[in-house]
């Protein structure tokens, strides 16, 4: 049985198809496969005679030596947001000062902030009182009372 030929280009084709699926995905993790596909294409480029195993295994061990070395310059290279809650919707509301919507009764109550109404818990007060957000809990604010 004949081995397989892979030509350079091949090569070149599925670093493209992997750079598509980059585009499609979220995450920096096949442009580094990506990557290993055109740099192994050039291989095979200048050396033809590269047996199909040794193509196979520079594009693996380029990918996982590519990949893991993106895990660990991101982590050491971390982006700074310049607004860093705004995928907290809730934390940005801590340590602001609300006036109730609904009485707390047994522990729960509601309070309105800006165009939304937002559950709360903490210490039975009546409606005009005003309460401190002092933490949240998945959608629900955990509140003290303003004197």
């Amino acid at each position: 049985m004949t081995e397989l030929d892979f030509v350079f280009w091949y090569w070149w084709v599925i670093g493209f198809i992997l750079l598509v699926l980059e585009i499609l995905t979220p995450g920096y993790f096949f442009m580094w496969m990506a990557i290993s596909g055109f740099v192994t294409g050039a291989l095979v480029l200048l050396i033809p005679a590269t047996s199909m195993t040794m193509q196979v295994s520079v594009f693996s061990v380029l990918s996982v030596v590519a990949i893991i070395a993106w895990k660990f310059y991101g982590k050491k290279h971390s982006m700074e947001s310049d607004h860093p809650l705004l995928n907290k919707r809730g934390v940005q509301y801590i340590g602001r000062v609300f006036s109730l919507h609904q009485p707390i009764k047994n522990g729960q109550g509601k309070i309105k902030v800006d165009d939304s109404i937002w559950k709360v818990h903490g210490e039975d007060c009546d409606i005009n009182s005003r309460v401190k957000v002092v933490a949240i809990r998945g959608t629900v604010f955990e509140v003290e009372k303003v004197d």
